[in-house]
């Protein structure tokens, strides 16, 4: 059963993927999930394209240890997720004990917590400038196998490869809380 279990879904407060944050918020809603959006900085986000959400927490008010699963949502605004401290050390404490997932190049900051070594994972295939190297190199130098699938589901880690994987991706979360 879902109904009382508390998901995190975490945000770039700029340019964050309208449909990856939607499709998996209004799934996990209709379950009876508690949905707590979280980004860098409180007051209304915006999606790349034209979506908003008014968060309502930053990352600093949050306390994983509250939560269920922690959902990375993608989308052009991830590297300023990604640089957040906070961010990174949210999907390190969240990596052993909690349901993980990230889509899109959401991936990426688990990369960067050093959470996915020996993990299959997928990713957004795309040029990380950061980096200065494809998505999928970035998760193959953390150590993870790269699988060019839509959802990857291995252990309690979770990742889809961007938007139009949004739904399968909030299915194989659910599945996992369900567990």
């Amino acid at each position: 059963m879902l109904r009382g279990k508390k998901v995190l879904m975490i945000i770039a407060h700029e340019n964050f993927r309208d449909e990856e944050l939607n499709v998996p918020f209004k799934q996990f809603l209709g379950e009876g999930l508690d949905v707590t959006v979280a980004s860098t900085e409180k007051g209304m986000a915006k999606g790349m394209f034209g979506a908003t959400f008014n968060v309502q927490y930053s990352l600093d008010e949050v306390n994983e240890a509250d939560f269920d699963g922690v959902v990375f949502v993608g989308g052009m605004g991830t590297p300023s997720v990604r640089a957040s401290e906070r961010a990174v050390e949210i999907a390190k404490n969240s990596a052993h004990h909690k349901v993980l997932s990230a889509i899109c190049w959401a991936p990426t900051i688990l990369a960067k917590a050093g959470v996915v070594r020996g993990k299959k994972v997928t990713v957004w295939l795309g040029d990380d400038p950061e980096y200065g190297m494809k998505t999928s190199k970035v998760m193959e130098n953390a150590g993870a196998t790269f699988v060019n699938k839509e959802v990857v589901t291995d252990g309690n880690l979770i990742t889809g490869n961007g938007p139009n994987a949004a739904e399968k991706f909030a299915d194989a979360v659910m599945e996992k809380l369900s567990e």
